[in-house]
């Protein structure tokens, strides 16, 4: 089935669009992108839909978006997205786009104890409606781009904003429609994560366990898979895979016969970029011993056992209190804020605002409560 949508392709086009769409009240938002594809993964399409209207706006032929930034900073339009994390931090990444009065469905499903929060899930749920997700992983950075990827595209944001206005009623009738709005508004306010020239180790699962030496090898052959995809404009994990890379670190093998025989690469890996493993892992086993990375540990803190009874009280109140309502119980409280809560051990609601990282949601609904809690244990 053909979706209803208009394409705009072209800065004129985005330019009256815009205008348009700044006469609506909600507006609902989606990106696809080609992170499966490309060593830096980009927006490849934004679609947009209104009560009556459904965009798809293509970002790689339009070289000015920046008509779009007044529309998504403005307050005074709601902005929906479903699971809202990646598209936030793609768009400022892209087009130095910021979002205000932002409204993630899928956070909504969550504080309404929604267990199967996909977007998949949630339509058939509410609308009956199955969402065909066999596009979802292909190559969003082709151009001429097929009819039928389009038209997928257009219907994964139409219904969002009837969703929306479901969702708010619920949360509403329970008394959670503010929580989730200030939640969304911490969501808004994320960012890219900068890499700032770190070891490539410390995003790598598993090398906290390493020791020097083959921590060493691995920011190594980290480095050298980096440069073969930055060149090769291909993600990281077309190169070489993150498993293959710890079983080649473990094993050092010093020549390509060894290599050959971890099993770790296909052949065609091996002919490939085999030479180059082995000389780039050779020169990090020289690496003189004072030169060698250590990993950085942050210690955690020894918690007194006063702190301990108050941690423990404090986790035994937030999980029946997550029963009671129904939602999973970090929704309440997360176990960081549970810790600080404990240290700081609040004594009334002026010392709440002393524990950072507590939304005003928490300490409006939950504050007394957690007051009342530290109170009795002696």
């Amino acid at each position: 089935m053909k979706a209803d949508y208009q394409i705009i392709d072209t800065v004129t086009g985005l330019e009256k669009i815009a205008r348009i769409l700044e006469r609506e009240k909600t507006i609902a938002v989606d990106l696809e992108a080609d992170s499966m594809f490309h060593f830096k993964e980009k927006v490849c399409l934004i679609q947009v839909a209104a009560k009556n209207r459904s965009i798809v706006i293509d970002p790689l032929q339009i070289k000015d978006l920046s008509s779009l930034k007044s529309l998504f900073a403005g307050h005074d339009i709601q902005k929906i997205f479903h699971g809202a994390d990646y598209d936030v931090r793609s768009l400022y990444r892209d087009f130095n786009i910021e979002i205000n009065n932002l409204f993630d469905t899928e956070l909504a499903c969550r504080f309404l104890g929604i267990k199967e929060t996909g977007l998949e899930a949630v339509l058939k749920k509410f609308f009956n409606i199955n969402l065909d997700k066999k596009y979802q992983k292909k190559d969003w950075s082709k151009r001429p781009l097929p009819q039928e990827m389009i038209d997928y595209a257009a219907r994964d944001v139409i219904h969002l904003v009837s969703l929306a206005e479901i969702l708010e009623k619920e949360l509403d009738r329970k008394g959670r429609l503010s929580w989730v709005h200030e939640e969304c508004d911490y969501l808004s306010k994320v960012r890219p994560a900068l890499s700032d020239g770190e070891p490539l180790f410390l995003k790598f699962k598993g090398a906290g366990r390493l020791k020097p030496r083959s921590l060493a090898i691995l920011e190594a052959l980290l480095q050298f898979r980096t440069k073969v995809a930055g060149k090769k404009d291909k993600p990281l994990f077309k190169i070489i895979g993150n498993n293959a890379l710890m079983k080649i670190t473990l094993a050092r093998p010093a020549t390509l016969r060894r290599l050959k025989g971890t099993k770790a690469l296909s052949n065609r890996q091996i002919s490939i970029y085999g030479n180059a493993l082995v000389k780039t892992m050779n020169a990090a086993i020289k690496i003189p011993e004072d030169k060698l990375p250590v990993y950085p540990r942050k210690k955690a803190p020894v918690l007194s056992q006063r702190v301990s009874e108050r941690v423990k009280e404090l986790k035994k109140w937030r999980n029946k209190k997550a029963k009671e309502l129904e939602v999973d119980s970090a929704i309440i409280c997360n176990n960081a804020l549970i810790t600080s809560i404990a240290v700081l051990n609040p004594s009334n609601s002026n010392s709440l605002e002393t524990i950072k990282n507590m939304k005003n949601w928490q300490k409006k609904e939950f504050g007394k409560e957690i007051i009342e809690i530290l109170k009795k244990i002696k």
